[in-house]
């Protein structure tokens, strides 16, 4: 179902994955504030819910579920709600996501499932779910989250680098199936961003300080949610029809 926002452009309704915070909560506050309405999933109930609340204080139409994307029950289920509420969805972004690190060696085969079920699996849950309302439509978008590290690599982290390349690999083959009707799907595999899973990254070891990164990136600085969620919105517009099956690096210069 689409309406007119209050400057006639289109208002749709989108779905954000990992919703809640960082990424995620960035994209859905640049796909607010263009005038879509928002479904927020979280695994964090509480946290998907006050950003949702956030959003509506704003003038904006949001709600939230609490979703665990590994579970294609829940997905579902809150897609019923989101159906009830919005209408049919027809923007999804996937920001639901883990990481890890440990040696190669180390990491056991419940760990590599783990990381697997959320960053890729997820991904595929939320998609498969959503696309028959868009091609219903003849019109959707898709934006994934994936890493850079995907592209150029990562010491230690092979589960969560594999997680991603599956990522990216899904993305260009739903682009290439799914373009004909009318549905563009594309990733963004941002660098270093300052969120609250890169501090946590770094107290608990995982990667070095973000002034460290900050210094080796060609612009000099971390990225913030905003730069994600900047190009996560222009990907899901109108004007970004014609881009498809691309990965749109917001990496402040790496892998250029």
């Amino acid at each position: 179902m689409t309406e007119l926002t209050n400057d006639g452009t289109v208002s749709r309704v989108a779905v954000i994955t990992g919703g809640a915070s960082g990424i995620g909560l960035s994209v859905a506050t640049h796909l607010a504030a263009a005038g879509h309405r928002i479904a927020i999933f979280d695994q964090n109930g509480d946290e998907a819910h006050k950003a949702a609340e956030d959003l509506r204080s704003s003038g904006s139409e949001a709600m939230s579920a609490e979703v665990d994307v590994t579970d294609r029950a829940a997905i579902d289920a809150a897609l019923g709600q989101v159906r009830e509420a919005f209408g049919p969805v027809q923007i999804l972004v996937t920001s639901a996501g883990i990481e890890a690190q440990l040696p190669f060696t180390d990491i056991t085969a419940q760990g590599w499932e783990r990381m697997i079920a959320v960053n890729l699996t997820g991904t595929f849950n939320a998609a498969q779910a959503v696309i028959p309302d868009m091609t219903a439509a003849g019109w959707g978008r898709i934006v994934t989250i994936s890493s850079s590290s995907a592209q150029g690599g990562a010491p230690q982290r092979a589960h969560y680098v594999a997680s991603k390349g599956g990522v990216i690999a899904l993305t260009k083959a739903l682009a290439y199936e799914y373009s004909p009707e009318g549905i563009t799907v594309n990733t963004i595999p941002p660098s270093i961003i300052d969120t609250p899973m890169a501090q946590q990254g770094v107290q608990n070891g995982y990667i070095p300080a973000i002034s460290d990164l900050a210094a080796m990136t060609p612009v000099r600085r971390a990225g913030l949610p905003d730069d994600v969620g900047a190009a996560a919105a222009f990907l899901c517009s109108e004007q970004a029809g014609f881009i498809t099956g691309q990965i749109i690096g917001v990496n402040g210069g790496w892998y250029i």
